[in-house]
């Protein structure tokens, strides 16, 4: 009998087969007993029932199964979950943290890329790039239409980062490459001293609306931040300046957004949206200084191999007593984006 530990995976099968390659399997079973079956998409199969009773740990990630109370049951022994995804909401429960289980996810992993496309997105605003490719179908041969979105270039800008979270610190410390830039930040739950070591100035709200080139949303989604860029917040932005979306939908007032934008006034950069995907008809679709992304800021393809290997590594720490790098604390998931 092995004295390894049973563990088992549970998510997708697109997921599984993009997340965990041969490499990954093979370090995996150096840690655990995987038993007959490494992976499923579900925990109500009938069949996974003895398998069940005797897991201790599970590696996690899209389309895990919400581990609710009935499902706990069907594992006494569950002690420890490693998810190799950003954030937890979506399956934790209650009876989990009541059972005192560890659990861990991919979240600082997943902000690399987000940060990365943030970024970008960023440089590619300063210089109105993803606006003038939409106005170039319009106007084609006549290039008198560049100055038209306003004063182009990355000098001396203002940023504005709204949320000081895992993903906004990692991009207020990116934007610090941009010459004689000013990032602002606005997060009510920031330590000053932070934001001031990490190259920002924490402000107001208002104060990072209407001083700011690039406004780039990272707070998480609450239901005290639904709506929080609403027609006031829009309406005090500056003319020609961007709002850029890679947080969560729900954080913009889409009607609002709408109105706006239909003024030809600002531009948005929205690689999420409230409902996702927007419906044929939005407007936003149709007008050239929105763009819009299918949700790809974060971990994709490849770049997911990133959490995976993150959650390797905490479980081989968990297997060895040692503290871990990705633990989940419940009373902080609220603040988490």
């Amino acid at each position: 009998m092995s004295l390894k530990p049973q563990a088992l995976l549970v998510m997708n099968s697109g997921t599984f087969a993009d997340q965990f390659d041969s490499a990954r399997l093979e370090r995996l079973a150096g840690m655990v007993d995987l038993g007959g079956q490494p992976w499923t998409d579900s925990l109500d199969a009938p069949e996974l029932a003895g398998r069940l009773e005797e897991v201790e740990i599970l590696l996690t990630s899209w389309g895990v199964p919400r581990l609710n109370a009935e499902r706990l049951e069907r594992m006494p022994k569950l002690r420890a979950v490693f998810h190799c995804a950003g954030t937890v909401r979506s399956f934790v429960s209650e009876e989990l943290w009541d059972r005192g289980i560890t659990v861990t996810n991919g979240a600082d992993a997943n902000a690399i890329p987000v940060a990365e496309f943030t970024f970008a997105s960023i440089v590619l605003a300063g210089k109105k790039a993803h606006v003038l490719a939409n106005d170039a179908r319009t106007f084609r041969e006549d290039w008198d239409y560049a100055t038209a979105r306003g004063e182009l270039g990355n000098i001396g800008r203002v940023i504005g980062i709204i949320g000081f979270s895992r993903i906004g610190r990692r991009v207020v410390s990116l934007v610090q490459q941009l010459q004689d830039v000013t990032c602002l930040v606005s997060d009510p739950h920031a330590n000053p001293a932070e934001v001031a070591a990490a190259g920002g100035s924490l402000v107001t709200l208002e104060q990072l609306l209407r001083e700011s080139d690039v406004v780039s949303i990272h707070a998480p989604a609450l239901p005290e931040t639904r709506n929080m860029i609403s027609t006031r917040e829009l309406d005090i932005m500056k003319d020609h300046a961007t709002l850029i979306n890679t947080a969560r939908g729900s954080l913009v007032d889409t009607a609002a957004l709408e109105a706006e934008c239909r003024k030809g006034r600002i531009t948005a950069l929205l690689d999420v949206t409230e409902p996702e995907p927007l419906p044929a008809d939005s407007v936003l679709y149709d007008l050239p200084n929105v763009i819009i992304t299918p949700h790809i800021a974060g971990s994709l393809g490849t770049e997911t191999r990133r959490m995976s290997d993150a959650a390797l590594d905490d479980l081989e720490r968990y297997l060895a007593g040692k503290d871990l790098l990705a633990e989940v604390v419940h009373a902080d998931l609220g603040l988490s984006a």
